[in-house]
């Protein structure tokens, strides 16, 4: 996510959160990248991210991988992963990359932590209807009320991650493209086209590569109307592990200013 949300661009904002605020090109994917994947990426194929081999192996049937995916999602309590962010500005051939962790637990609420390490730390929060912004930098805290946005912010966070095919179907039309071998691993890659005008206006498609071991997420590739795209990357992913509560705390020094956004 990005601290700097940038109000022009060639991207539009998302419907119903606060204007002037949110920037698809600055929070989700730029600084803090990735913290509200709704908004993102594009329909060229990005160099060095191979495009999917068709039934190479021999694809399992659609209707098992969705089964297996929402095996999955229904028994999935808590996750960390190490994640990479690669985005991609077509125009200007800029590529930038960032790296980090990501931590989710599912109590009585969502709750989701994503800390980048490099190029620039950064926290960020997800947290009772709340998005919390930590800039060690400048030690600040930027607070966001997304509470009529929750359920999409959610979705768009653990896309793959413990929601269930149902739910993706309310929002996605989901064909299976082919599979891929990737990170050591075959992975089945799907395809998702928005049903929903307000997803529709930010994302032409978005492809999921899902393991065939874990059938959870490996890969994600976020195509935006404007030609820019996002890819996401997933390793090292432990589940149902137990995560203490201070997991989902922002650590930040003495004296750190708190700023609400809106």
């Amino acid at each position: 996510m990005n601290p700097a949300f940038r109000q022009s661009g060639r991207c539009g904002k998302l419907a119903g959160w606060p204007q002037g605020t949110w920037h698809m090109s600055s929070w989700p994917f730029r600084a803090a990248s990735g913290f509200l994947l709704t908004v993102t990426s594009l329909v060229a194929a990005a160099p060095g991210f191979p495009a999917p081999r068709h039934h190479k192996h021999g694809a399992a049937p659609f209707a098992e991988i969705l089964s297996r995916m929402n095996d999955s999602a229904k028994h999935l309590q808590s996750l960390t992963t190490n994640l990479e962010y690669t985005t991609v500005t077509v125009l200007v051939d800029d590529k930038s990359t960032q790296y980090g962790e990501l931590f989710f637990r599912k109590d009585k609420k969502t709750e989701i932590l994503i800390k980048f390490e490099k190029p620039d730390p950064k926290v960020i929060l997800f947290k009772r209807n709340k998005a919390e912004i930590y800039n060690p930098k400048i030690n600040q805290i930027q607070e966001y009320d997304v509470e009529p946005r929750s359920e999409l912010v959610q979705q768009f966070l653990l896309l793959g991650f413990g929601t269930e095919v149902g739910d993706l179907q309310k929002s996605y039309n989901l064909k299976l493209v082919g599979e891929e071998d990737i990170l050591d691993e075959t992975a089945a890659v799907l395809e998702l086209t928005p049903l929903r005008k307000d997803i529709a206006g930010q994302l032409d498609k978005i492809q999921l590569w899902i393991s065939e071991e874990s059938w959870l997420p490996m890969q994600q590739k976020f195509f935006q109307p404007g030609g820019d795209y996002l890819v996401a990357r997933y390793s090292g992913t432990k589940v149902n592990r137990t995560l203490p509560a201070s997991t989902f705390q922002i650590e930040a020094a003495a004296g750190a200013k708190r700023v609400k956004m809106n």
